[in-house]
């Protein structure tokens, strides 16, 4: 019975994820383009670390991850 739970939740965290996934483009705000990333550009190169973006993703994975092991 845990088993089946386990994979009826994790397809439809896939089922969500996917159709982010397909609306990311209308959403109001970009994953990986929020405030707080770094980027920097230079004359040669360029450096990009989505440093707010890993922030969020933890929290979300860390809150999701709270709620399974109620």
């Amino acid at each position: 019975m845990g088993f089946g739970r386990l994979l009826i939740t994790l397809g439809l965290v896939l089922v969500t994820l996917g159709v982010l996934v397909s609306f990311a483009g209308r959403l109001p705000f970009r994953i990986g383009r929020l405030p707080g990333d770094i980027y920097i550009q230079g004359k040669n190169s360029s450096f990009y670390f989505p440093l707010a973006t890993c922030i969020v993703l933890s929290l979300l994975f860390s809150l999701v991850m709270w709620i399974f092991k109620r």
